[in-house]
């Protein structure tokens, strides 16, 4: 039990480790595209280029704990948005009392909470379908506080470094910003 609660706890995804495999592996074969590499996982992004690509691999991939992306992988697994499954059901009785984790309700979240969701038509990892389950639950949520944006050539990266984001993406945001603050 001590062994596993010490992996839940380690970082994954040491920045300056994975920095290096990935830049090593862009430079010394020139059959791997880091480009494509990012596809694989988020999709294929329309509007990013080069120069964001370096960007990108100086700051990324950020480092999170192992307990996060096993948090991840069973919600994944499972289908259901639950808290973190310790496995041993005493572990989820101390920390929950049950012996199952929890599911979160998202039909508790408050109607007139303003909410932002912006979602792309070819995101990998927050897919059309997924997002359409979630916008499913909120059906009940004050229309005057939910603004969805739906960019239907966008992939995941997109939202944040293509290179026309600021025009599609952030002016929204900022505005949403604007109108609740």
């Amino acid at each position: 039990m001590i062994l596993y609660n010490l992996i839940l706890f380690l970082q994954f995804l040491c920045r300056p480790r994975v920095k290096a495999l990935v830049g090593s592996l862009c430079a010394r074969n020139p059959r791997i595209k880091c480009y494509d590499l990012l596809t694989a996982v988020t999709g294929l992004n329309c509007c990013l280029n080069s120069t964001n690509i370096e960007l990108f691999l100086k700051n990324e991939p950020q480092s999170t704990s192992t307990k996060n992306l096993v948090h991840f992988a069973q919600t994944f697994r499972n289908g259901v948005l639950t808290k973190f499954d310790y496995v041993f059901p005493s572990a989820n009785y101390r920390h929950y009392g049950q012996f199952f984790p929890p599911r979160y309700n998202l039909e508790n979240i408050p109607h007139d909470i303003p909410l932002f969701l912006s979602y792309g038509g070819i995101d990998a990892l927050s897919d059309v379908p997924d997002v359409r389950i979630l916008l499913d639950i909120l059906k009940f949520h004050d229309p005057d506080k939910l603004t969805v944006q739906f960019i239907k050539e966008y992939a995941h990266i997109d939202f944040i470094m293509a290179i026309n984001a600021k025009d599609i993406v952030f002016k929204d945001v900022l505005s949403f910003f604007k109108r609740y603050a």
